[in-house]
Formats: structure tokens, C-alpha cells, sequence
């Protein structure tokens, strides 16, 4: 059942590397589903040149699953839609992935209506299980995967996850259907047990992304190499799954196009793509709402939006989640320090192309 949608095809897309956005959620002033809105978020990230789009993943809002709100179904529904069309014009498939979340039976039905609207993999948080034993979350894991392809969610005690040794990774990375691994990578201690395990485990079919929001471009710039049986193994970030690369995306494809391009060449970091990554890192800063322990992650995600014009307002679900006080300026200082960063010329150009039904 899991190998039935994740063809060839898609797994070379996965492998290669590519921007993924992890979706935000449009709402309206009343805090109901904007579609018109939501749909054009979706074809702002195709159109940037997107490889796939993460959906119901914590940009989009975890409240998405509360039945009184009752938007889990209806969001994978219009990402479905919006990639189904868009897949009729491209040589290669969009990456479709869903957030799968909660204990076993909320994890199983979401990885069975993840089945069921086509998508690809199950992008798995453990957030649920943090009493759980490693015994207990590799069960929970091979219990999902019977459903549909997984990768691997590392949220490291850094950004509010729990710490999974090296011995959890090398079991999981046994489990036939796991193709992919985000790891959420701000510790290096933490972030070299996972990609040995990877190297340790013989598998070059498990493509590693980025969720780190501190340092990006070095992530996906840096060879990690492992001495495994007596050779020099070497794996490395391909490409990224983040709420940061929801925001400026054009210029995110840009980026990690010179990233590849880089790693292709085999010759020394330039200095420029150095200077890059400490650029990005203190947009993510403002961005993220770092100052404020995350707090303002996702109103911070939907002001650059709300100025470009794809969203209307800032809005979440919570009522409580809203910009930190003195977010609003740090946007305004970032814009003007690096201008070449934003896509909003891009954005400009096809708005109404996107907003229109």
C-alpha cells in the first residue's frame, strides 16, 4: 500500500533535492478558510518553482485537526487540487506531503486520508509521544508506514522537541518505508547522530532535508562523512522543508540552485554564499520571532505575505498568536537591509493570476 503513489519519478524529484514550503493556512477577518486565498498561496509556490508543497504541518496550523473547525480535510483537499492542475503542465510531479501528528489511532486515520487524496508521504511528528519509550516510537512508526511513505520529523530539544538518540535513528532508518528525514538541525551534536545513523545504515535512498531556520545555507552546503566498513561515506541536506521558505520563494529556489550548483563544483564555499547564509539566518530571526522564544512564528510568516498581498491579514486561528511587540518594525528593517531577498516584484506581476478562481 505505501509504494503504490511514491513512483520512480517521485522519488527522483525527493532525492534531488528541491523547496518545499511548509503551507500556511489563509484565513479571513472572521478566522474562516479564505480559498480564494489559500488556493493562491499554492500557486505562488508552484509558480516560484517549488518542487512540492508540505501541507498541515505546522504552518498551517495544528487547530486545522479540532472537529469544531473541521479544516484538516478541506486544506489537503485544495493543495490536491491545486497540484493536480498544476501537475498537467509539468514535466515532473509536484511533491505532495501531509503532517501526520497525535497517538496512533490520529496518527493512522491521517496517514490513511493522506492515502487516500494521493499524496506522496507523511511527514511524522512525534510531539504526542514525548513520554513514550524509543521502543514505543519506533512501533508508532512502523505502525504509520504500513499506511503511507514516512519522513522523519528530528524537532530537537533546541525548538521545543524531545532528544532521539543515535540507537532510535539507526532503527529507524531500518524501516523500509522511510524515504526522507527533516531535521529541524540546531544542534550539530544532535544533527550528526541522525545523518551517521543514515551513513551507517547503507541506504543512499533516504534524501535528508533541512527544517533548520539558523542556519540554512551551511546546512545544505556541508558534506558529512563517515568512515562505515573501512570506505568514507558521505550524505548530505538536499534540500529544505520549511516555514522560512514560505516567504520569499522565488528567491529560495534561487538559493538553493547556487547551493547545488556549489556542490557540484566541489570547490571552496565563496565567500558571498557565507555572507547568504548569515543574511537569511537574521531574517528567520525577525521572520521566527526568535526574540520572543518563536512566539510570533507563524503572524510573522503571514505579515510578509499580508504585504505582498496573498494574504489579507496576519489571523490565525488562536486568537493569541499574533506579532510580537516590536515584530512589525524588525520586518520593516530586514526589507530595507536585504532587498534582494524578497520576491516582491514576482509576486506583483501574477497576483491577480493567482487570485483569480
Amino acid at each position: 500500500m505505501t509504494e503504490t503513489l511514491l513512483t520512480a519519478t517521485v522519488r527522483k524529484v525527493l532525492n534531488r533535492g528541491t523547496v518545499i514550503p511548509a503551507h500556511p493556512l489563509a484565513l479571513n477577518e472572521n478566522r474562516k478558510l479564505d480559498e480564494a486565498r489559500q488556493r493562491a498561496l499554492s500557486r505562488y509556490y508552484i509558480a516560484a518553482g517549488a518542487g512540492g508543497l508540505a501541507i498541515a504541518v505546522h504552518t498551517t496550523q495544528f487547530e486545522i485537526r479540532d472537529p469544531k473547525i473541521g479544516l484538516f480535510e478541506p486544506v489537503l483537499t485544495i493543495a490536491k487540487e491545486e497540484m493536480d492542475r498544476a501537475d498537467q503542465t509539468r514535466s515532473e510531479p509536484l511533491l505532495r506531503i501531509g503532517g501526520i501528528t497525535g497517538k496512533q489511532k490520529q496518527a493512522v486515520s491521517e496517514a490513511e486520508l493522506l492515502h487516500q487524496l494521493g499524496y506522496h508521504a507523511g511527514l511524522l511528528s512525534l510531539a504526542a509521544l514525548k513520554e513514550a519509550s524509543e521502543d514505543e516510537l519506533i512501533a508508532h512508526c512502523i505502525e504509520v508506514a504500513q499506511v503511507i511513505p514516512l519522513i522523519g520529523f528530528y524537532l530537537q530539544p533546541a525548538c521545543g522537541g524531545r532528544e532521539l538518540s543515535y540507537h532510535f535513528w539507526k532503527r529507524f532508518v531500518e524501516i523500509p518505508e522511510v524515504v526522507a528525514i527533516k531535521i529541524a538541525a540546531f544542534n550539530r551534536y544532535q544533527t550528526i547522530d541522525v545523518m551517521r545513523a543514515v551513513a551507517e545504515s547503507g541506504r543512499d535512498d533516504i534524501a535528508m532535508y533541512t527544517g533548520n531556520d539558523d542556519n540554512i545555507v551551511v546546512d545544505l552546503l556541508t558534506p558529512f562523512r563517515f568512515v562505515c566498513e573501512g570506505k568514507v561515506v558521505e550524505r548530505r541536506f538536499v534540500g529544505g522543508l520549511l516555514g522560512h521558505w514560505a516567504v520569499w520563494t522565488s528567491n529560495a529556489v534561487e538559493l538553493l540552485k547556487q547551493c547545488h550548483q556549489a556542490v557540484i563544483k566541489q570547490e571552496p564555499i565563496s565567500s558571498e554564499l557565507l555572507s547568504r547564509n548569515i543574511e537569511v539566518t537574521d531574517c528567520n530571526a525577525v521572520l521566527f520571532d526568535a526574540a520572543h522564544n518563536f512566539q510570533g512564528v507563524i503572524p510573522g510568516v503571514h505579515e510578509v505575505l499580508r504585504r505582498q498581498g496573498l494574504l489579507e491579514g496576519t489571523w490565525c486561528l488562536n486568537p493569541n498568536e499574533q506579532l510580537s511587540p516590536g515584530q512589525k518594525e524588525e520586518i520593516d528593517r530586514i526589507y530595507q537591509a536585504y532587498p534582494h531577498l524578497n520576491d516582491n516584484d514576482f509576486v506583483s506581476e501574477h497576483l491577480q493570476e493567482w487570485l483569480s478562481p
